[in-house]
């Protein structure tokens, strides 16, 4: 039986649009139409810095580059295993006095 992955171990980097394009394959100008249309969802898989930089989580792009025709199954599954990760899903523990 396969195990399934730690959220808590998976990295998320945000890279710039070159390094995107690079790792991708896709150009800038693609990236851009995919986010501008909806299909990279801002805050998932890119998050704008201010209003010149934005940043593209790399490996939910790739992911749905794999899984968004086949499998959005999948790739709704990455998402959340991401949304997890976040500091922001963690539970906090109270100190009892």
């Amino acid at each position: 039986m396969k195990k399934s992955p730690d959220v808590k171990s998976q990295h998320y980097a945000f890279v710039n649009k070159q390094t995107a394009s690079e790792l991708t394959g896709l150009s800038a100008e693609t990236l851009k139409k995919y986010r501008l249309a909806g299909k990279l969802e801002k805050g998932i898989h890119w998050v704008e810095i201010n209003c010149r930089v934005v940043r593209y989580n790399i490996s939910l792009v790739l992911d749905w580059i794999q899984n968004h025709d086949e499998n959005p199954q999948g790739h709704i599954k990455a998402i959340e295993n991401y949304l997890a990760s976040l500091p922001s899903s963690q539970k906090q523990t109270r100190c009892n006095r």
